[in-house]
């Protein structure tokens, strides 16, 4: 399918929620002048749990909502959707689709970590995304996977300050120390809002955040195909959700402060 090549048609990202943020911050850093449209699908939150066919259908409507909004590419800030629909999904739009973990395991694959966690939600860690996709670049490396079915809860939830969280959070911080790791990857956009928590257990040089990795590999895949925008003022920003548009404000004010309430649109 022909992708659209107007440098100065839109960045789209989505998410269940939140967590995407953490990538779309970075990003607009980086590209303060382009324009971006975010979905997330708070309704349908916490992608984690739901089976493949769910994911599939989420994502393709996701992704024909934004060939409504004409964009020039769609950055997958979800794991579990970078995990389970990608490949199923990749060609049947006219934008490029970035996917988080596809693009970020080759850059952590050259780092040559001997021993890496990954911390995710069941569906990632039921794929063994991350485990694939490092391996076809670095076989030596030992991957302990982990899944962490109540973090994006407990962000979503606002709820990080609850003893019930620390727990869970310890819990699992536990079963990951059993394996010695050198690095653990955060895998799921959400993780990073756990931190100021994870470092109470372990240092935080230890965690990898994939979404910075993965926005300076955006950036640099639109410069070499000349699809940077050429506007010199600051780009404009669209925020929609599924579903509960002032939680989302709320419980992303930690990575990304709107500036206006996003506007709730089921796909």
């Amino acid at each position: 399918m022909i992708k659209n090549n107007d440098k100065n048609l839109p960045i789209a990202f989505f998410d269940s929620g939140v967590g995407g943020l953490t990538v779309f911050e970075k990003l607009k850093k980086l590209l303060p002048n382009e324009n971006y449209i975010y979905y997330g699908d708070t309704k349908n939150m916490p992608y984690g749990e739901k089976t493949e066919a769910q994911l599939i259908e989420f994502a393709d409507k996701i992704f024909k909502f934004f060939e409504q909004q004409n964009v020039k590419a769609v950055v997958m800030a979800c794991n579990t959707t970078s995990a389970i629909t990608y490949e199923k999904l990749k060609n049947n739009y006219n934008f490029r689709i970035y996917p988080i973990i596809q693009s970020v395991s080759k850059v952590i694959a050259q780092q040559n970590i001997k021993r890496i966690g990954v911390f995710a939600t069941p569906a990632t860690i039921n794929s063994h995304a991350y485990s694939k996709e490092i391996r076809k670049y670095n076989n030596d490396t030992a991957i302990f996977e982990i899944a962490c079915p109540e973090w994006v809860k407990i962000v979503e939830g606002n709820k990080l300050k609850q003893p019930e969280s620390l727990l869970q959070i310890k819990e699992k911080i536990r079963e990951m120390e059993i394996h010695n790791p050198e690095k653990i990857i955060l895998g799921c956009t959400h993780y990073p809002y756990l931190l100021e928590i994870l470092k109470q257990f372990v240092p935080e040089h230890k965690f990898i955040d994939p979404a910075i990795e993965f926005s300076k590999f955006i950036k640099d895949d639109l410069q070499k195909n000349n699809l940077l925008s050429d506007k010199i003022t600051e780009g404009e920003e669209k925020f929609y959700v599924s579903s509960s548009p002032e939680n989302f404000k709320v419980s992303g004010s930690l990575f990304y402060k709107l500036k206006d309430t996003p506007e709730k649109r089921e796909v």
